[in-house]
C-alpha cells in the first residue's frame, strides 16, 4: 500500500458527491482501483472515492473541457461480435 499526498491539490468532481480538491491518493496495488481522498467544496466533508468515480474538473486555460455525459449518445459504435471459425 502507498499513500501519496498531492501537492498541489487537484480540483476534481466525485460522481454523486460534487466538486472538491483531491489532496491524497491511496494505492492498494495492482488488483485495486486508486482511492482519491477528496475534500468537498460544498459541505467540507472528506471522502475517499474509487478511481472510476473521480474526474478532473474542466480548465479552459489548459483546453480541458467538461467530460461528456455518458448517458447521452456519443456516436460510439458498439463492438461487433468476434468472427467464428
Amino acid at each position: 500500500m502507498a499513500f501519496t499526498q498531492l501537492n498541489p491539490t487537484v480540483p476534481v468532481t466525485v460522481e454523486g458527491k460534487g466538486s472538491g480538491f483531491a489532496f491524497a491518493v491511496i494505492d492498494y496495488g495492482q488488483e485495486h482501483h486508486l482511492i482519491w481522498v477528496v475534500a468537498l467544496d460544498g459541505s467540507g466533508e472528506i471522502w475517499s472515492a474509487a478511481n472510476p468515480k473521480v474526474r478532473v474538473q474542466s480548465n479552459w486555460t489548459l483546453g480541458r473541457k467538461t467530460a461528456p455525459d455518458p448517458t447521452v449518445d456519443s456516436n460510439v459504435e458498439p463492438l461487433r461480435p468476434a468472427a467464428t471459425g
